[in-house]
């Protein structure tokens, strides 16, 4: 059963660190084609949190953004391999701060397509965000197991 779940830690983290590789590939000197199409829809983000609670977002250039989310998925996907709870978290938190900034299906009308293709990545997005809850949430609920000392025998 262990290889199992082994298994399926692998297969899971796979999809991140695919991505992550993917994306440090084409990263270039300007953050590649993940900056490119970030960047517009971390304004629209960025006026959304200022109009709605009146809260600045800090200015930054989007390349470091893609580096801390290409770090956070590699990282968090290789310690997840090994079940670690940290690398759920870091894997967590990626996906808690990119779901609503890339899949922002709530710009578009219902009637278009690229909502109908946004709603279905963010439900995806959602779902993997359950799964690391799932396992956060189970990791956290087992027992450890003690280590029983013997107790001594008694000489007679």
């Amino acid at each position: 059963m262990a290889f199992v779940s082994f298994l399926g830690r692998v297969l899971f983290a796979s999809v991140f660190i695919l991505s992550a590789w993917q994306e440090f590939n084409e990263f270039g000197v300007d953050g590649g084609p993940a900056a490119n199409s970030l960047a517009p829809k971390f304004r629209v983000f960025s006026k959304h949190v200022s109009t709605n609670t009146g809260l600045q977002v800090p200015v930054f250039e989007i390349k470091y953004l893609v580096a801390a989310a290409i770090g956070m998925k590699a990282i968090g996907g290789l310690l997840f391999i090994f079940g670690s709870s940290l690398g759920a978290v870091l894997l967590l938190l990626h996906q808690a701060i990119a779901t609503p900034i890339l899949y922002d299906f709530y710009n578009y009308d219902t009637e278009k397509k690229e909502f109908a293709q946004l709603f279905v990545k963010f439900t995806q997005s959602l779902a993997l965000l359950g799964a690391l809850l799932f396992f956060i949430g189970m990791k956290n609920s087992t027992p450890r197991r003690l280590v029983k000392k013997k107790a001594p025998k008694s000489k007679t």
